[in-house]
């Protein structure tokens, strides 16, 4: 349907791809990853014809129509309703649609038989392209991503930046491209919406392309994965998932490949070295070197997990009530959104704030902080309470004459300027990228900055709004790894379920403008929402309480969990031997590697057969010890999901 074939291009001095191709099938469904600034929107627009390749072809057939949601729809404005947007998508519908009423018009007073013919094999091809049922469908997919149905006659441009995405969204489903391009789709979508979208892809006719930082979203709904690294388009026949998977068997093949090539580069070199002002050895030598001149030379694997190794220390630790919230009500505009609700957050809580949009959970973030006022109730703040809040507007705030380094000094922590570099080389800024300022940073990289901001702070209080947004996967799993070493307490507004999943200890939910506490993970309050639902349509079958139903799961689940924590302590002690069994293969292979130059090895045949069986006999016992440890890897790597 459509062929990226063996592009390049290049922005400035910078390239982004080189030799870059990819094959996109019509019922494709393709996650495009890679970290930020390795050019997926680029990819994108050049697939779109925005952008031209400096070199390579994108060829298409005729009959494939694209579609292509970007961020940059957002600035789209017009006083037509947000029904209307959408339904602009069925062009050829309404056309026909016009004709049909302006010949009903002239038949009122000029009735012909010719016209009647006409007004015939309009209403049959309105019939075709289902004009009659148009409307309902564009009806279903605005309020199935979160729009109420008396919204639907209200002007676009009464609306914010994330719902007008949503109507443009809706447009493109309606329009149904051969090939549908997605730029952060999920990014202004609430959980239940993101669930209605993926869903509707599930069963898309069409193919499509979806760059996302939300891997759940791109496990359930692609099928292919499209990796970015270096400047190369790398396939992957599975969703993110399996990418994970095969990447890292692919790492360890080139890993294995980088060493065994090192290894030969090392002893070619130590052979050149030695034999290079000796004539005798002149021919052999020259091969060598004509040897190494022509190797392909395998690229060592990056290290595309870095590990945060600092700890967010505060000077006061905070009392055991943090903040309580009691009898709270809130309106906007005579609209309810909290009535009489009253909740406490205490020390050492991992909250988060779940739900639909216009639900009021930002709002609640606002009050926890004391930013916003109350129409009733009492907001009481603890002992030694430390905040910090994030949310988007903390990127706006940021100075953008400064430079990385200076805007943390401005944090206010007191740390010393090589406790920020090792925080910044934590956030991916390293060496002189902490010396950029903040005006040509990317979305992305302000996030980074503005989290690092944040959490550097010494609060011992954290409100975080959206956090995730804009940070690629490997800055997502940075800041997973901050807030599982974070001591203090912290409520979170987010959407991404990965995220949540492996940071927080309670879930809250807005129901009926209370505010509701369920005390377990992401996974445990899924199960039990599921359970009541099942609970409230068939009573008689789900005879079990709320609290019986959260009782069972969690017994089961802390018994699985126990299991599952023994077995990971017996894989780790296992995967330690394999990797000290590794190393001391690896060095006695290096200790032959050059015992088999020494001249009194080389030059006594049976010391050098000697010496060769037992290279051979010691690198069989490493591959060997790697399988053992990649078996072992493995099993630990399951038990770890």
């Amino acid at each position: 349907m459509l062929s990226v074939n063996d592009i390049s291009y290049l922005i400035g001095d910078r390239t982004l791809y080189k030799s870059a191709s990819m094959h996109i099938s019509p019922r494709d469904k393709i996650a495009l990853i890679g970290l930020n600034g390795t050019g997926k929107t680029t990819l994108l627009r050049i697939i779109t014809g925005e952008y031209s390749p400096d070199s390579g072809l994108i060829e298409r057939r005729k009959s494939c129509t694209i579609g292509f949601l970007n961020q940059d729809m957002i600035s789209y404005e017009t006083n037509d309703s947000i029904l209307t947007v959408a339904m602009s998508a069925f062009t050829e519908a309404q056309q026909i649609q016009i004709k049909i009423e302006d010949i009903l018009d002239i038949l009122e007073t000029d009735y012909s038989e010719k016209l009647v013919e006409k007004l015939t094999q309009y209403q049959e091809k309105y019939e075709t392209l289902e004009g009659y049922s148009l409307q309902a469908k564009a009806e279903e997919i605005l309020e199935g991503i979160g729009f109420r149905t008396t919204d639907l006659h209200r002007p676009l441009i009464e609306f914010s930046g994330g719902w007008r995405m949503r109507v443009m969204l809706a447009k493109l489903l309606l329009e149904k491209p051969s090939l549908l391009l997605m730029d952060e789709p999920t990014n202004h979508l609430d959980l239940p919406s993101i669930e209605w979208v993926e869903n509707y892809l599930n069963n898309y006719e069409g193919a499509y392309i979806i760059v996302s930082h939300d891997r759940r979203f791109l496990n359930n709904t692609t099928r292919k994965t499209v990796e970015i690294s270096n400047k190369k388009l790398n396939l992957f026949e599975g969703n993110y998932d399996y990418y994970l998977k095969e990447k890292k068997l692919r790492n360890e093949i080139q890993r294995n490949s980088y060493q065994n090539q090192q290894a030969q580069i090392r002893q070619t070199e130590r052979f050149i070295q030695r034999f290079r002002a000796k004539s005798t050895k002149a021919r052999q030598v020259q091969s060598k070197i004509k040897s190494l001149e022509r190797m392909d030379v395998v690229e060592k694997v990056a290290d595309s997990s870095p590990v945060v190794n600092f700890r967010f220390d505060f000077k006061q630790k905070s009392g055991r009530h943090l903040i309580q919230l009691e009898h709270i009500s809130k309106t906007f505009d005579d609209i309810k959104v909290f009535e009489n609700s009253t909740i406490r957050i205490e020390r050492g809580d991992k909250i988060a704030l779940i739900g639909a949009n216009g639900k009021g959970k930002s709002t609640l973030l606002r009050i926890i902080d004391g930013a916003e006022t109350l129409q009733g109730g009492k907001r009481t703040e603890g002992f030694n309470v430390i905040k910090a809040f994030y949310a988007q507007h903390q990127l706006e705030a940021l100075h953008v004459e400064n430079e990385i380094i200076e805007e943390l000094k401005q944090s206010g922590s007191g740390k010393t300027e090589q406790e920020l570099r090792n925080i910044l080389g934590c956030f991916l800024f390293s060496d002189d990228d902490i010396f950029k300022k903040i005006k040509v940073l990317s979305g992305g990289e302000k996030s980074r900055v503005a989290l690092a901001k944040t959490l550097v702070t010494e609060a011992n209080f954290l409100l975080l709004d959206e956090p995730t947004n804009h940070l690629d996967f490997q800055s997502e799993n940075i800041l997973i790894q901050a807030l599982q070493q974070y001591q203090g307490t912290f409520v979170i507004v987010s959407h991404n379920r990965y995220f949540i999943s492996h940071t927080v200890n309670k879930i809250w939910y807005i129901e009926n403008f209370q505010i509701k506490e369920y005390p377990g993970t992401l996974e445990e309050y899924t199960y039990w929402m599921e359970q009541r639902k099942r609970y409230v349509s068939y009573p008689s079958q789900y005879s079990q309480s709320k609290s019986d139903i959260g009782k069972k799961y969690r017994n089961n689940y802390n018994r699985q969990k126990e299991n599952k924590g023994r077995e990971i302590i017996k894989l780790q002690k296992e995967l330690s031997e394999a990797e000290k069994r590794i190393e001391s293969l690896e060095s006695d292979i290096l200790g032959l590697e050059e015992k088999m130059t020494m001249v009194e090895v080389y030059s006594d045949t049976d010391k050098l057969m000697a010496a060769n069986q037992a290279y051979e006999s010691t690198k069989n016992a490493l591959n060997v010890a790697n399988s053992d440890w990649e078996v072992v890897a493995g099993k630990l790597d399951k038990l770890a999901c």
